[in-house]
């Protein structure tokens, strides 16, 4: 199941994007003094208590205006309310009710979706009292809270996971494979699925962004069942200009987080830039395998060293990422598209593996003798043992005396040699660390 939405809403200047700042713990959205400075989204991954869920921030909301920046951007924050599992409403205590709180709380009540308001810049408790005139909204509980310096956080937080829907699994056949066709657009993704299928099974436009929502088609390959989910064009997201395109891109995201396997569309004639490199990330972070399909490679000017040259670039740009497996194909002819399945299947096979104990251990004691990790401040760091958990994607805990000391580039180092000696083609690998248990520590 995709990860729940909840949509941060409000007027303008309310603190909308420091609260959201605060909650994903980074600074990604803009902050400005000046009214309407947030006039796209921002989305992020926010963590609580072990629940994760789609954080979105949107414009200010101003409802009846006339100004085409700001009814646009009231189009923005309502299509992030219908594609909401939980509504944050933002208000200002230090300003009081307003007629556009008022407007937008009738609003968000009659969505009957879950709202939880948030009375913000309740910075010391003086302001709790004058932040209960804000249940004259009809909203029944209310949290004062103070993005400046985290006032609250934790109830609001609390409150808005009690509120997101359980998470259920999809279960899928087990000798079935979900593939998401992802790629920036008109790279090809409709075109690559019909010449799957061999059939107009989705609408193919030379005009980019056709493919509005993501759509499952199940298919038999060689006895073999993929489900192909064939998804809207991915764009960076500064250049998300139109509502349509927001909910485009974040029904993507969604779609990725879905599958088993993201076969990333890449143009031939135009190579390996900026937005792919997001696009893997976004597939990265969601822990899926992946597979680079470099389309139109029958119009582009090559000779038999070509391929070759083209995936060394493609390690070279992003070496993080090198252990991808890439084909060239044609959508238009039909070249290596059947035989993109058949990579699909190598990297689902290695994004399912799992290894035994034994020999993780072996690995392990092999991995440090070669290469021990630092001391730090002044301890001596020791790697005890090793297990897998899960797969899909792999994943693989590192026992330790002291697990907080480890730094990410000896994570990194460990990270190679077990794609060196184990392989893990396409399939991102997942490594953490813990504290020995506490019986071996009396010992």
């Amino acid at each position: 199941m995709p990860l729940p939405i909840v949509s941060i809403v409000g007027r303008p200047n309310v603190g909308k994007s420091s609260l959201f700042n605060r909650m994903i713990k980074k600074k990604l959205a803009v902050v400005d003094g000046e009214s309407g400075v947030t006039r796209d989204r921002n989305f992020s991954i926010c963590d609580w208590a072990g629940r994760e869920f789609y954080l979105v921030d949107t414009g200010g909301m101003v409802p009846g205006s006339r100004d085409a920046m700001e009814r646009l951007i009231l189009d923005q924050a309502q299509i992030a309310t219908e594609q909401a599992d939980v509504v944050l409403y933002i208000v200002d205590c230090q300003t009081g009710v307003t007629d556009i709180d008022g407007r937008i709380a009738r609003e968000l009540l009659h969505t009957k979706k879950p709202v939880v308001l948030a009375v913000n810049k309740s910075d010391n408790e003086r302001y709790d009292l004058e932040a209960n005139s804000f249940y004259n909204l009809g909203i029944e509980t209310i949290f004062p809270v103070s993005a400046a310096n985290g006032r609250g956080m934790g109830e609001l937080l609390d409150e808005i996971i009690a509120l997101l829907p359980e998470m259920k699994p999809e279960e899928s056949p087990p000798d079935e494979i979900r593939v998401a066709v992802v790629g920036r657009p008109n790279v090809g993704k409709s075109s690559f699925v019909n010449c799957l299928l061999g059939e107009q099974r989705q609408i193919v436009s030379e005009v980019p962004g056709t493919t509005r929502d993501s759509i499952d088609t199940p298919i038999l390959v060689d006895g073999r069942r993929y489900v192909l989910i064939d998804t809207a064009g991915l764009r960076r997201r500064s250049r998300i200009k139109e509502s349509i395109e927001y909910y485009t891109t974040l029904r993507t995201i969604r779609a990725i987080q879905r599958c088993d396997v993201a076969v990333i569309l890449l143009d031939a004639t135009e190579g390996l830039n900026f937005q792919e490199l997001k696009i893997i990330e976004e597939v990265g972070e969601a822990g899926r395998g992946m597979v680079l399909a470099v389309n139109k490679w029958d119009i582009f000017e090559k000779d038999e060293h070509s391929a070759e040259i083209y995936a060394r670039q493609i390690a070279e740009a992003a070496p993080t990422y090198s252990f991808i497996p890439s084909i060239f194909i044609s959508s238009l002819t039909g070249q290596r598209v059947r035989k993109t399945l058949k990579l699909v299947d190598n990297v689902y096979a290695e994004f399912t593996r799992r290894i035994p104990t034994s020999t993780l251990n072996e690995f392990l004691v092999e991995a440090v003798r070669k290469q021990p990790p630092p001391a730090t401040q002044g301890k001596w760091i020791k790697l005890l043992y090793m297990t897998q958990p899960d797969t899909a994607p792999p994943t693989f805990v590192i026992f330790s005396n002291f697990p907080r000391l480890i730094k990410e580039p000896y994570i990194r180092y460990l990270t190679n040699r077990m794609r060196e000696q184990f392989g893990f083609e396409g399939a991102p690998l997942v490594i953490k660390l813990k504290a020995r248990k506490k019986k071996e520590e009396s010992e």
